[in-house]
Order: structure tokens, then C-alpha cells, then sequence
């Protein structure tokens, strides 16, 4: 919010926080339930602390937000998931696999001892949320990627 009290945005805002914010305003989440049946969904996020770590942030995810997020399926609430991953950020280039970006797993899966923004999670990033071991056999099978 500007001083005057107004709510319009400031120029810059969705290129991440300022210095000293503790909040990341918006956070995409893209439920992958199936890769290839491409049964995905998305939920919003708003303001999730910046400190807290990927795999507290995770738990909260599982236990409380996809359960009680409206409109989902039952099936997409009860699935299993165990991992997530940057898909992009906020001006950022898009993978060309409609499903999940298969490159740079290293760099992109959120590690379970980090902060969101020590793994560079800002305003309007958008992640994925999916099974790990599915993934693994979705990256192995080139038949599943069509």
C-alpha cells in the first residue's frame, strides 16, 4: 500500500519483494496429479512467510491448504505428493512441456532445510507439487511425454 493510503501497486512490485519484507505476496501452486494424463490444478497462495523452510511450508500444503482449498476434487486432495518444483517465475521463461519443465532438477526442486527465500521464491512464482517417484518414471518413459 502507498503512504496516501492507496492500494494501487507500485512500479516493480511483482520482480519480488522489497528489502525487509517477510511476506511473499502470491505463490501459484500447480497440482500434478497425473503426468500423463495431465490431470493438474491450481491453487493461490497469498502472503506466505519468506522464512519459512520448503519442507514446513510442504507439510502446511498437505495438511491444511489442499484439503480445505474450494473447488478441488477429492482425488487431487488425497494424492500423494512429495515434491516441489520452481516451474517459473514472474517474467520468466515457461518450459515447453505442458506437464513440468524435466531440466535442471538440481537447481529447481525446493530443498527440504531451506527458506522459501533462500531458494529465491518471490511474488507470482509459480510451483509444482507432485509425486516424486511418478516423476521419475514420467523423465524415464518418453511413451508417457506424448
Amino acid at each position: 500500500m502507498s503512504e496516501e493510503g492507496s492500494s494501487a501497486p507500485h512500479e516493480g512490485d511483482s520482480s519480488g519483494p522489497p528489502v525487509g519484507e517477510t511476506v511473499i505476496g502470491i505463490i501459484v501452486i500447480r497440482l500434478i496429479r497425473s503426468f500423463p494424463h495431465r490431470n493438474i490444478k491450481h491453487i493461490v497462495l497469498r502472503d506466505t512467510p519468506r522464512n519459512i523452510t520448503t519442507a514446513e511450508f510442504l507439510s502446511q500444503l498437505i495438511s491444511e491448504e489442499i484439503p480445505k482449498y474450494p473447488g478441488l476434487p477429492p482425488p487431487f486432495r488425497k494424492h500423494n505428493y512429495d515434491t516441489l518444483k520452481i516451474s517459473h517465475q514472474a517474467h520468466g521463461a515457461k518450459t515447453n512441456d505442458p506437464v513440468i519443465n524435466k531440466e535442471n532438477d538440481e537447481e529447481l526442486i525446493l530443498q527440504p532445510g531451506k527458506s522459501l527465500g533462500d531458494c529465491h521464491i518471490v511474488n507470482e512464482t509459480e510451483l509444482s507439487l507432485f509425486n516424486m517417484e511418478e516423476y521419475q518414471r514420467y523423465k524415464s518413459d518418453p511413451t508417457l511425454q506424448r
